[in-house]
């Protein structure tokens, strides 16, 4: 069994480092402290059994980090952490194809039982966010603009409003600048915005940006 932690905080590592082996103590637990880390990592056997994954990296913050690593390892079981409980979060991740989405500060109490469920063949969410959508789910919960978008177009709300140009967020997409620019006049529209800066704004006013990690 091998284990792909990707988290920057060194602490945090030894914390979830020892949860892993006083359960797995037979496990490869490989730390890494960056998503090119990881990518890295995936190339090296054994095969991964799992990644935990933080969504504020030094190269790839939010949702993207999610996107890209399951576009590298498709299949492979995630589980993200985050210090950010929003429930926007877990949704995206799940959607995206995550295995599960475990805030921080829950970790030393469900870190083992999430794994132990995704190991398992399913996916874990905490009580309270699991409610939430299925609240969603049943139409019971308040629906922002931003959720209504799609996968695409909630990954280039959150890369213009971290400033990239569209000629980077197309390449780190692997798209064409063409349709970056269809999917910000996308999300534009659904949002009733007129510029990136507004994009930002929104962005911060409804914490998508603000402690993603």
């Amino acid at each position: 069994m091998k284990f792909l932690l990707i988290e920057d905080h060194p602490i945090f590592r030894i914390g979830v480092q020892a949860l892993l082996q006083r359960r797995w103590p037979e496990a490869l637990c490989v730390e890494c402290g960056s998503l090119q880390d990881a990518l890295q990592a995936l190339r090296e056997p054994p095969a991964a059994t799992l990644a935990l994954l933080d969504l504020n990296l030094p190269d790839a913050g939010g949702v993207e980090g999610v996107a890209r690593l399951l576009r590298a390892a498709p299949g492979l079981p995630v589980l993200v952490l985050s210090l950010n409980a929003e429930r926007a979060f877990a949704e995206r991740v799940l959607q995206l194809g995550a295995a599960g989405y475990l805030p921080k500060d829950q970790a030393a109490a469900d870190l083992v039982r999430a794994i132990e469920r995704i190991l398992q063949g399913g996916r874990y969410l905490s009580a309270d966010l699991a409610e939430h959508l299925m609240q969603r789910v049943g139409g019971q919960a308040q629906s922002l603009p931003h959720q209504a978008l799609s996968e695409q177009e909630y990954r280039v709300l959150l890369l213009l409003a971290r400033g990239e140009r569209v000629a980077d967020i197309a390449s780190t997409m692997h798209l064409s600048p063409k349709t970056i620019s269809t999917y910000r006049s996308r999300v534009l529209e659904k949002l009733g915005l007129g510029s990136n800066a507004e994009l930002a704004r929104y962005c911060l006013e409804h914490q998508l940006l603000v402690g993603e990690g």
